[in-house]
Protein backbone atom coordinates (compact mmCIF):
# COMPACT_ATOMS: atom_id res chain seq x y z
CA UNK A 1 0.00 0.00 0.00
CA UNK A 2 1.14 3.56 -1.02
CA UNK A 3 0.97 6.91 0.86
CA UNK A 4 0.48 7.77 4.55
CA UNK A 5 -1.54 4.58 5.79
CA UNK A 6 0.83 2.04 3.98
CA UNK A 7 3.69 4.15 6.22
CA UNK A 8 1.35 3.70 9.37
CA UNK A 9 1.42 0.07 8.87
CA UNK A 10 5.19 -0.81 8.16
CA UNK A 11 6.00 1.35 11.80
CA UNK A 12 2.98 -0.94 13.51
CA UNK A 13 4.19 -3.83 12.16
CA UNK A 14 7.85 -3.01 13.35
CA UNK A 15 6.54 -2.00 16.66
CA UNK A 16 5.02 -5.68 17.00
CA UNK A 17 8.38 -6.97 16.39
CA UNK A 18 10.01 -5.19 18.86
CA UNK A 19 7.74 -5.77 21.49
CA UNK A 20 8.51 -9.71 20.36
CA UNK A 21 12.01 -9.54 20.83
CA UNK A 22 11.65 -7.81 24.22
CA UNK A 23 9.43 -10.60 24.86
CA UNK A 24 11.81 -13.51 24.05
CA UNK A 25 14.40 -11.41 25.89
CA UNK A 26 12.49 -11.58 29.00
CA UNK A 27 11.27 -15.34 28.95
CA UNK A 28 11.80 -17.25 31.71
CA UNK A 29 13.60 -19.81 29.15
CA UNK A 30 15.79 -17.32 27.78
CA UNK A 31 16.84 -16.24 31.64
CA UNK A 32 17.32 -20.15 32.53
CA UNK A 33 19.46 -20.39 29.18
CA UNK A 34 22.03 -17.28 30.38
CA UNK A 35 22.57 -18.25 33.69
CA UNK A 36 25.65 -19.42 34.68
CA UNK A 37 27.43 -22.99 34.98
CA UNK A 38 28.27 -23.65 38.06
CA UNK A 39 31.64 -24.09 39.94
CA UNK A 40 32.93 -27.18 40.72
CA UNK A 41 36.74 -28.50 41.90
CA UNK A 42 39.36 -30.05 40.33
CA UNK A 43 42.34 -32.54 41.92
CA UNK A 44 44.56 -32.22 39.77
CA UNK A 45 48.30 -33.51 39.06
CA UNK A 46 51.01 -32.00 41.57
CA UNK A 47 52.88 -28.78 40.38
CA UNK A 48 50.28 -29.42 36.97
CA UNK A 49 48.10 -26.93 37.78
CA UNK A 50 48.66 -24.30 34.76
CA UNK A 51 49.12 -27.25 32.44
CA UNK A 52 45.36 -27.82 33.65
CA UNK A 53 44.20 -25.03 33.55
CA UNK A 54 45.45 -24.50 29.71
CA UNK A 55 43.77 -27.93 28.62
CA UNK A 56 40.50 -27.38 29.83
CA UNK A 57 40.94 -23.82 27.85
CA UNK A 58 41.81 -25.69 24.93
CA UNK A 59 38.45 -27.58 25.37
CA UNK A 60 36.46 -24.12 25.67
CA UNK A 61 35.94 -25.06 29.31
CA UNK A 62 36.05 -21.58 31.90
CA UNK A 63 38.28 -22.49 33.85
CA UNK A 64 39.92 -20.57 37.47
CA UNK A 65 42.81 -20.73 38.97
CA UNK A 66 44.01 -18.48 42.36
CA UNK A 67 47.23 -17.74 42.26
CA UNK A 68 49.26 -15.98 45.60
CA UNK A 69 52.55 -13.66 45.65
CA UNK A 70 55.10 -14.71 47.88
CA UNK A 71 59.00 -14.48 48.08
CA UNK A 72 61.29 -17.39 48.30
CA UNK A 73 65.10 -17.72 48.22
CA UNK A 74 66.71 -18.51 45.17
CA UNK A 75 70.18 -18.94 45.66
CA UNK A 76 71.55 -15.60 46.96
CA UNK A 77 68.60 -13.64 46.47
CA UNK A 78 65.15 -13.72 46.90
CA UNK A 79 62.37 -14.48 44.26
CA UNK A 80 58.87 -12.86 43.65
CA UNK A 81 56.69 -16.06 42.77
CA UNK A 82 53.03 -16.64 41.85
CA UNK A 83 51.91 -19.97 43.10
CA UNK A 84 48.57 -21.68 43.15
CA UNK A 85 46.64 -20.92 46.46
CA UNK A 86 45.11 -24.56 46.61
CA UNK A 87 47.92 -26.77 45.63
CA UNK A 88 46.36 -29.51 43.53
CA UNK A 89 43.49 -27.83 43.27
CA UNK A 90 41.55 -25.80 40.64
CA UNK A 91 37.76 -24.70 39.61
CA UNK A 92 36.06 -25.01 36.62
CA UNK A 93 32.73 -23.89 35.69
CA UNK A 94 30.46 -26.60 33.33
CA UNK A 95 27.32 -28.55 33.41
CA UNK A 96 27.27 -32.21 34.95
CA UNK A 97 26.81 -33.56 31.19
CA UNK A 98 30.23 -32.34 30.43
CA UNK A 99 31.68 -34.55 33.84
CA UNK A 100 33.47 -37.24 31.17
CA UNK A 101 34.73 -34.48 29.03
CA UNK A 102 36.27 -32.79 32.52
CA UNK A 103 37.68 -36.04 33.33
CA UNK A 104 39.69 -36.60 30.61
CA UNK A 105 41.13 -33.58 30.26
CA UNK A 106 45.37 -34.04 30.56
CA UNK A 107 46.54 -33.33 34.31
CA UNK A 108 42.96 -33.45 35.77
CA UNK A 109 42.26 -36.17 38.48
CA UNK A 110 39.17 -36.08 39.26
CA UNK A 111 36.36 -33.87 40.17
CA UNK A 112 35.86 -32.78 43.79
CA UNK A 113 32.62 -35.07 44.59
CA UNK A 114 30.21 -35.31 47.95
CA UNK A 115 30.27 -38.99 47.96
CA UNK A 116 29.74 -40.08 44.84
CA UNK A 117 27.80 -37.26 44.12
CA UNK A 118 28.67 -33.84 41.63
CA UNK A 119 28.86 -30.94 44.31
CA UNK A 120 29.49 -27.67 42.89
CA UNK A 121 31.29 -24.51 44.94
CA UNK A 122 29.93 -22.11 46.09
CA UNK A 123 29.54 -19.06 43.47
CA UNK A 124 29.79 -16.83 47.10
CA UNK A 125 32.96 -18.45 48.07
CA UNK A 126 34.35 -18.37 44.66
CA UNK A 127 34.07 -14.30 44.77
CA UNK A 128 35.25 -13.80 48.22
CA UNK A 129 38.53 -15.50 46.59
CA UNK A 130 38.84 -13.52 43.98
CA UNK A 131 37.66 -10.44 45.98
CA UNK A 132 40.52 -10.56 48.20
CA UNK A 133 43.65 -11.73 45.64
CA UNK A 134 41.92 -8.38 43.45
CA UNK A 135 42.32 -6.58 46.76
CA UNK A 136 46.43 -6.50 46.59
CA UNK A 137 46.32 -6.91 50.47
CA UNK A 138 48.67 -9.67 51.47
CA UNK A 139 47.10 -12.87 51.22
CA UNK A 140 48.62 -16.68 51.92
CA UNK A 141 46.91 -20.56 52.46
CA UNK A 142 45.81 -21.40 55.33
CA UNK A 143 44.77 -24.17 57.40
CA UNK A 144 40.85 -25.48 56.98
CA UNK A 145 38.74 -23.69 60.25
CA UNK A 146 35.66 -25.37 60.88
CA UNK A 147 34.15 -22.73 63.88
CA UNK A 148 35.03 -19.20 65.10
CA UNK A 149 33.22 -15.60 65.23
CA UNK A 150 32.25 -14.20 61.66
CA UNK A 151 32.64 -10.66 60.73
CA UNK A 152 32.21 -8.50 58.03
CA UNK A 153 34.32 -5.39 56.49
CA UNK A 154 32.63 -2.70 56.53
CA UNK A 155 35.23 -0.51 54.69
CA UNK A 156 38.21 -0.67 52.67
CA UNK A 157 38.92 -2.58 49.42
CA UNK A 158 37.65 -5.74 50.96
CA UNK A 159 34.39 -3.70 52.20
CA UNK A 160 31.14 -6.20 52.29
CA UNK A 161 33.56 -9.66 52.63
CA UNK A 162 32.60 -11.73 55.28
CA UNK A 163 35.00 -14.62 56.85
CA UNK A 164 36.15 -15.70 59.94
CA UNK A 165 37.92 -13.36 62.31
CA UNK A 166 41.23 -14.73 63.69
CA UNK A 167 44.73 -12.84 66.22
CA UNK A 168 47.70 -14.59 65.76
CA UNK A 169 50.08 -12.04 67.97
CA UNK A 170 49.13 -8.78 67.20
CA UNK A 171 47.63 -9.25 63.98
CA UNK A 172 44.34 -9.57 62.87
CA UNK A 173 43.58 -12.05 59.79
CA UNK A 174 39.87 -12.62 57.93
CA UNK A 175 39.55 -16.36 56.70
CA UNK A 176 37.61 -17.15 54.04
CA UNK A 177 37.25 -20.78 53.10
CA UNK A 178 36.12 -22.97 50.28
CA UNK A 179 33.94 -25.61 52.43
CA UNK A 180 34.35 -28.10 49.81
CA UNK A 181 38.05 -28.54 49.45
CA UNK A 182 38.54 -27.80 53.09
CA UNK A 183 41.12 -24.88 52.80
CA UNK A 184 41.23 -21.37 53.75
CA UNK A 185 43.00 -18.36 52.77
CA UNK A 186 43.81 -15.80 55.35
CA UNK A 187 44.06 -12.30 54.43
CA UNK A 188 45.47 -9.21 56.88
CA UNK A 189 43.26 -6.41 57.89
CA UNK A 190 42.98 -3.32 60.26
CA UNK A 191 41.25 -4.02 62.96
CA UNK A 192 38.99 -0.77 62.68
CA UNK A 193 37.76 -2.17 59.23
CA UNK A 194 35.59 -5.10 61.05
CA UNK A 195 32.52 -5.64 62.59
CA UNK A 196 30.98 -8.97 63.75
CA UNK A 197 28.87 -10.77 61.36
CA UNK A 198 24.84 -11.32 61.77
CA UNK A 199 26.31 -15.29 61.10
CA UNK A 200 28.59 -14.72 64.47
CA UNK A 201 29.51 -18.16 66.13
CA UNK A 202 29.79 -18.49 69.99
CA UNK A 203 33.62 -19.88 70.29
CA UNK A 204 36.65 -17.81 69.14
CA UNK A 205 40.07 -19.62 67.79
CA UNK A 206 42.24 -17.59 68.66
CA UNK A 207 43.47 -19.61 71.29
CA UNK A 208 43.21 -23.08 69.01
CA UNK A 209 45.05 -20.88 66.27
CA UNK A 210 48.21 -19.74 68.36
CA UNK A 211 50.28 -22.46 66.34
CA UNK A 212 50.09 -20.90 62.99
CA UNK A 213 51.74 -17.95 64.68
Amino acid sequence: MKGSGGTHIAVAVSEVHSAAAVTAVRSPSAEVHLAPLPWFALRVRPQQERSALLALRNKGLHGYLPLYRTRRRWSDRYKELQLPLFPGYLFCRFSPLDRLRVETTPSVLYIVTWGHRLEPVSDSEIAAVQSMLASGLPATPYPYLKDGDFVYIHRGPLQGLEGILVQVKSIWRVVVSVTLLQRSVAVEVDRETIAPSSRLRPRPLTSALSAYG
